[in-house]
């Protein structure tokens, strides 16, 4: 039998920051369209490549743990990357409440 629900990405256009879990690196980014499981954002030319990292994005009304599945260049250099939410650990919010803080005025 045929799947029928479908969800589909919605545009969400937000800055945010993307947290490396593994080096805690911050990459600033815009977000594109995003979905309950997912979402794409555009990173400046000579962003890293992140794909297959362990990320936390946090934008201007949401946090996602998540991983990163795809990163493509662009006609204009930047980078757009798919990300594939993941279900919060004890110790990824732990982590968030104790170091993640909403001062920046980028976001």
């Amino acid at each position: 039998m045929e799947e029928r629900r479908k969800i589909d990405r919605v545009g969400y256009s937000a800055n945010g920051v993307i947290v490396i879990c593994d080096t805690q690196e911050k990459i600033y980014v815009k977000t594109e369209n995003i979905s309950p499981l997912g979402m794409a954002v555009r990173m400046e030319p000579g962003a890293p490549d992140i794909t297959g990292k362990d990320i936390i994005i946090v934008t201007e009304t949401l946090i996602m743990y998540a991983d990163v599945n795809r990163q493509e260049k662009q006609e204009d250099g930047s980078l757009v990357a798919g990300i594939s939410a993941r279900k919060f650990t004890d110790d990824v919010l732990q982590y968030l409440f104790d170091h993640i803080a909403l001062e920046d005025d980028n976001l």
